[in-house]
């Protein structure tokens, strides 16, 4: 017990010294070279294979084999996919993330977190903005349009103007934007706000076209999730280092693909305990409701496992009723409960609302067994149907089964019967 305590100590000890810095925006295949010559689809959650993939899943697997120029047009890549011509892995694999269907391809530019603490990396997409958008399965001519021009416009002029400011340190803009309301998953409007404060003068010098420029900050201003894919990079880059610390059982990846939800634990590296994902409950956009929506997907739950998301709740009370989680003075409550099934709390991220104490962190699956609270996570909810895209919001619970099976795995590997 001794060992495994001291273990949990490191494990939380390393997420405390992370430091994510935000550095570039490049190409997906610069820095994941098995993008380069394969037809590879990177995908959100564990393991999928493409008959067992969600319908927004399937969706949006079409629309970026047309943005690739690998079909010509959706149903072509609809027929091509079932004859098993493109390859498929979650971005967990290759460092990276992605939120809802999570699609990662070759020429798509991804943010480039740096842990200066422990000199690892991590990749998210940039956030495509409101409406339709292929992380819910959309896949229309806008949806290609948009992603084309954050590849040919935005991608670039954002790598412009990051190498100018040297890059940008997130913790801080973190523990900011928790005393202004968000916490890092649903509600993101202030530290989008405090991010295009910071880039807002390199995108100025750098540039040498007006109307670039003015799409580039009319974009990041009016899309308030704009740093939700920020947090969601920071979070793997800062969970990354905690992987293969032995005897130690706190969470270091939590994901789901609209199948199944899948969780990793130190000790245990990179093997996955998966179970059916759970359907959310929430609030549903004007003419839908429960019967429309798709089961939880999406690699954003990284942002739960270092203590944000639905474990920051009483950071942001707005975001209780946003999600259909009761009423804002019930926020708290759902952090509360978050501290029952964590090693400990981060002293940086703090909740002015909750005497400023720390965010809950660090996830350890002997407490979620023995409590029976698994976490609590802040989600968008996908139309079930491939190409309509987004038609709520809400919350979820991570399924128990995962929770099971890794402690009886880890129990294994420490010689417990």
């Amino acid at each position: 017990m001794q060992q495994i305590e001291l273990a949990n100590k490191k494990a939380l000890d390393t997420m405390l010294a992370g430091d994510p810095v935000l550095v570039d925006v490049v190409p997906a295949y610069t820095v994941i070279p098995a993008l380069t010559d394969r037809k590879l689809i990177l995908h959100a959650g564990p393991p999928v294979a493409w008959d067992n993939m969600c319908g927004p899943m399937q969706g949006a697997v079409a629309g970026i084999a047309v943005f690739e120029g690998w079909a010509s047009d959706l149903n072509d890549a609809v027929q091509r996919a079932a004859a098993g011509e493109f390859e498929f892995e979650p971005n967990h694999h290759f460092d990276a993330v992605g939120p809802m269907t999570g699609m990662t391809t070759r020429n798509q530019p991804v943010m480039v977190v740096e842990n200066r603490a422990f000199e690892n990396r991590a990749y998210c997409t940039i956030n495509e903005g409101l409406g339709k958008v292929m992380r819910f399965g959309g896949n229309d001519a806008s949806v290609l349009q948009r992603l084309s021009w954050l590849k040919d416009e935005m991608g670039p002029l954002l790598s412009l103007a990051l190498k100018e400011c040297g890059g940008i340190g997130i913790k801080n803009i973190i523990a900011r934007g928790l005393t202004m309301g968000d916490e890092m998953h649903q509600r993101n409007v202030a530290c989008s706000s405090l991010l295009l404060r910071e880039l807002a003068p390199a995108l100025a010098k750098v540039s040498d076209n007006n109307a670039s420029l003015a799409a580039a900050l009319a974009f990041m201003g009016s899309n308030d999730q704009f740093f939700l894919n920020v947090g969601m990079a920071t979070g793997k880059a800062i969970m990354d280092p905690v992987k293969n610390i032995p005897h130690s059982c706190i969470v270091t990846a939590m994901c789901r693909n609209g199948t199944d939800f899948g969780i990793r634990i130190s000790a245990l590296g990179d093997q996955w305990f998966t179970a059916p994902v759970e359907m959310p409950e929430g609030l549903y956009f004007p003419g839908f409701t429960e019967a429309d929506a798709n089961p939880d997907m999406g690699d954003s739950t990284i942002v739960e496992t270092i203590g944000l998301g639905g474990f920051a709740m009483g950071a942001s009370p707005a975001v209780a009723g946003f999600v259909g989680a009761g009423a804002p003075s019930d926020a708290g409550n759902f952090t509360q409960d978050m501290r029952e099934i964590t090693f400990g709390e981060n002293p940086e991220w703090t909740i002015p609302a909750m005497d400023y104490q720390g965010v809950p962190t660090g996830i350890d699956i002997r407490r979620v067994v023995e409590s029976g609270l698994t976490p609590t996570i802040n989600t968008g909810i996908a139309h079930k149907e491939p190409g309509i895209g987004q038609v709520g919001a809400g919350v979820v619970r991570a399924p128990m089964q995962c929770f099971v099976d890794a402690l009886k795995a880890f129990a294994a590997s420490e010689g417990v019967q």
